[in-house]
């Protein structure tokens, strides 16, 4: 089975239907097609984000529904019918493989809490086993999308446990893309740990710096996001799965109350666990914002280290141009030579969209009534993308960009020997109001700090080197000096 076997459902040609009927009465599905007539309507209903849900909501819904299966089979459900339950088995088990994702084509935005991707998903696995077996799509009197498919389940449960499960599949790699950006700034700190520059303050010049040290910060701030998103998978772990529709577990036996998250942990390998209140875990969905909240972290960083690295490489003639940033394109269709900063520029927006998700994905959540949250289609849509974004943007942020990064040496040496900031280094031997005095004259004489100094007689030229060097600088804390160690 794969997508392109799905039948067109517009075209010239006319498509072959079948009826099936619901609670509202008869519609004309494509007979081949594996979706039914829930699916058809809210076809109908949610012309919406005209794309449907995430691939890997699909795949987490199939190993939901598997857990399901096996579970209602541990308590000898189809025990009469063994071909009816290996097939349902199997179809649950090729959605959650990725093999029939792509005929769960309800829009992404929808109403109804996730009714209309549960019902889909129902459809196409029951379609599915009944391809299996020999039997034509729509023969729901041998294997239904409801009584067989949705047994013992219901939206409210099967729904927010597939989207847990998505979203901590798509941690796996976020964390994965993140710890390699960690280390990719941590290779870049020691490669450029001897380059002094100038730190800036208010975007005026401040004091000597490292670029080492400067970008130890980024590395820094990337590995705090790294332990946060670790922790993620811990919230998300605890699911609603047998609490049917409010959490009261209403229609479906203890025994599978008790034993489906089980399967469900079996066969995923992740570690969920029943959750103690299923009521308080069906109707709130705060974990969902603690997620994002982690998410939009981490998307800040993302945003100020890239606005940083288009600020230094900026120019690069007429600008800081202190790094160079790899040339992944050419920047103008009019300006010859122009190379702009694309992969943080790109990043950014990728930031940017991030955090616009947390505050819908606030606003979804907080907007949940009673028993339930009719919101969680759009917590799902802008939570996955989230993840996705991220991961990709810190990719293609190390790969195009921070691996090869390069240092403007000879750039940085000028603004350090030219900068009023090297007056500060030279305040363990000169003195607040000497090293005052030395800014004052470099500006008033149109001369860099090192030639004022040397000109004036209270450094020479080596001493001067010293009090700039990388270990100058990025000594902690000052040394201590006598009342009468400076030059007077």
């Amino acid at each position: 089975m794969n997508k392109s076997q799905q039948p067109k459902l517009t075209g010239e040609t006319p498509v072959p239907l079948r009826i099936e009927r619901d609670l509202l009465g008869e519609l004309p599905v494509p007979a081949e097609a594996l979706h039914g007539i829930h699916t058809q309507r809210a076809l109908d209903n949610f012309p919406l984000a005209r794309r449907s849900i995430h691939p890997e909501l699909a795949r987490a819904y199939g190993e939901v529904k598997s857990a399901c299966v096996r579970t209602n089979r541990a308590l000898s459900a189809w025990a009469d019918d063994v071909a009816k339950a290996d097939a349902i088995d199997r179809a649950c088990r090729e959605l959650a493989n990725g093999d029939l994702g792509g005929f769960i084509i309800v829009d992404a935005l929808q109403g109804g809490a996730g009714t209309s991707t549960n019902m889909s998903v129902n459809e196409v696995l029951a379609n599915r086993a009944l391809e299996i077996l020999g039997l034509p799509p729509g023969s729901y009197n041998r294997i239904s999308p409801l009584d067989d498919l949705n047994l013992h389940q219901s939206t409210n449960d099967t729904y927010p446990t597939a989207l847990r499960l998505a979203a901590i599949r798509l941690l796996h790699t976020l964390e994965k893309n993140v710890v390699a950006l960690q280390e990719s700034f941590q290779a870049a700190e020691k490669k450029f740990a001897h380059v002094v520059k100038v730190g800036r303050t208010q975007l005026q010049d401040a004091v000597l710096t490292t670029l080492g040290r400067e970008l130890s910060a980024y590395a820094e701030a990337i590995n705090r996001d790294r332990w946060r998103i670790y922790k993620c998978e811990e919230r998300l772990r605890v699911v609603n799965l047998g609490g049917t529709a409010i959490g009261t577990g209403l229609a479906a036996p203890r025994k599978y109350i008790f034993q489906v998250v089980d399967q469900l942990r079996e066969l995923t390998g992740i570690g969920f666990a029943r959750a103690e209140n299923l009521v308080d875990a069906t109707q709130n969905a705060d974990v969902f914002v603690e997620v994002s909240g982690i998410l939009k972290a981490h998307a800040v960083s993302l945003l100020k280290i890239c606005g940083d690295l288009r600020l230094l490489s900026s120019g690069p003639e007429a600008g800081f141009g202190e790094i160079r940033l790899p040339a992944r394109q050419a920047g103008s269709s009019i300006m010859p030579g122009k190379v702009n900063p694309v992969i943080p520029e790109a990043v950014s927006q990728a930031a940017m969209r991030v955090i616009g998700h947390d505050a819908t994905i606030t606003m979804a959540c907080a907007s949940g009534t009673l028993e339930l949250n009719s919101f969680l289609p759009l917590v799902a849509d802008c939570l996955l993308e989230s993840l996705d974004l991220l991961a990709r943007a810190d990719d293609i942020l190390r790969r195009h960009c921070i691996d090869g990064l390069e240092a403007n040496e000879a750039r940085c040496r000028q603004h350090v020997e030219n900068s009023t900031a090297a007056a500060t280094a030279l305040l363990p031997v000169l003195g607040y109001e000497r090293a005052g005095e030395a800014a004052k004259l470099a500006v008033e004489t149109n001369r860099s700090i090192r030639e004022t100094v040397i000109a004036q007689g209270w450094l020479t030229g080596g001493e001067f080197d010293v009090l700039i060097s990388p270990e100058a600088v990025c000594r902690l804390g000052t040394p201590e000096r006598n009342g009468h160690d400076h030059h007077t």
